[in-house]
């Protein structure tokens, strides 16, 4: 496989049988105007959606990394909630005061956003992933950038779209159009090396370590990164080698007494507030977790439900040939990629407690599995 430009500059996949694979919206034109919006812009915001995780804040960090290295000075990540502390590994070169979250500080983010002249937003299609914080998005005058892989963009909403599906996660789609860059022309070795690092560590998130939602050019991209001197091995110990004890016990505690398996080969697990609490979750501390059912030669779809004040989060993965994205959109206020989506239940909306879930998951997988898969 190789990475090359076509006449048009239009970026292009050349695979081994001459199969070209064109990323439509990554063009001369959008990598110009994209271009232009940086070099004229003062202040600049880069955001991603509620909750980051792995790939979101790879993706924010690798953007504000490569700002710096045009010379940008005014730039900050507005997050609207705190990150997990395993990521702290690739944003520990970002000055202090460079990362804010709304939830914990909602008038510095919302300030640095009515300030900002140009809005990089990663990760997320609409301004209503990002929460609490999507009317200050809404409002703000700022020009303002999509990069995202998730289906149904909000494209009205932006001066530059870069939006596609067909690959592994917003820190590839990052990785490729950074290459589109002149600074960078397609050489890997010339993007700064924690913007490198951020850039496969998101990308090994969202694809769980490769296994799942992997493109021909996820694997060019991650060849070029090696090649370009990322240490692979450190990001893979950052990640999955400094979890606390608790966590390990939690998984023990899900797999063996919470982990419910149906007839129809959804597998499910509910955690209370109760649980979390005695096993002292922290966010990100069940990253992966829910993607463990599906080894079960029977498991089409896994669910992981986690209560909170007034809902219920939902993640849900499934087996190739099960639609999680059309479960999601269906039953659960949510959507995502074919295999791997999220959503929520409401409370007192969907449910009245967290008792009813059980119920509730066994009705509506048996609906979506019997009459519309």
């Amino acid at each position: 496989m190789k990475l090359i430009y076509d006449m048009q500059y239009n970026f292009v996949i050349l695979h081994p049988k001459n199969q070209r694979n064109k990323m439509q919206d990554i063009n001369f034109d959008n990598i110009h105007r994209f271009g232009s919006l940086i070099a004229q812009a003062a202040r600049i915001a880069i955001v991603t959606h509620m909750r980051p995780d792995g790939d979101a804040m790879g993706s924010s960090t690798a953007m504000y990394h490569f700002l710096s290295m045009l010379g940008k000075k005014e730039h900050k990540i507005i997050i609207p909630d705190p990150y997990p502390a395993y990521l702290d590994f690739i944003t520990s070169e970002i000055p202090a005061g460079a990362i804010c979250a709304h939830s914990t500080d909602k008038a510095q983010a919302e300030n640095a956003l009515a300030q900002s002249d140009l809005i990089i937003c990663l990760d997320f299609n609409a301004f209503h992933r990002t929460d609490a914080m999507a009317p200050a998005l809404e409002s703000s005058k700022a020009a303002k950038v999509l990069i995202d892989h998730h289906i149904g963009p909000d494209r009205e909403s932006f001066a530059v779209s870069f939006s596609e599906t067909q690959i592994s996660s917003a820190s590839e789609l990052l990785y490729h159009i950074l290459m589109a860059f002149p600074q960078i022309d397609s050489d890997a070795s010339r993007l700064p090396a924690a913007c490198a690092t951020a850039l496969m560590t998101g990308m090994t998130t969202d694809t769980n370590n490769f296994a799942n939602s992997v493109y021909p050019s996820t694997l060019g991209m991650a060849s070029s990164l090696l090649a370009a001197g990322v240490d692979r091995d450190n990001i893979l110990s950052e990640l999955y080698n400094r979890h606390s004890e608790s966590r390990l016990r939690l998984m023990g505690h899900m797999m063996k007494d919470l982990m419910k398996i149906t007839d129809d080969g959804v597998a499910y697990i509910v955690l209370d507030t109760e649980t979390m609490r005695n096993y002292k979750v922290q966010d990100g501390d069940t990253e992966g977790f829910v993607n463990m059912p599906l080894s079960i030669g029977k498991v089409r779809m896994s669910l992981l439900l986690k209560e909170e004040e007034d809902r219920i989060r939902v993640s849900i993965r499934s087996k190739k040939g099960t639609s999680a994205n059309r479960c999601a959109r269906m039953f659960f206020n949510g959507g995502g990629h074919e295999n791997a989506a999220g959503g929520r239940l409401n409370k007192p909306g969907d449910v009245a407690t967290i008792a009813e879930v059980p119920e509730y998951i066994e009705k509506y997988t048996h609906i979506y599995l019997t009459e519309y898969e």
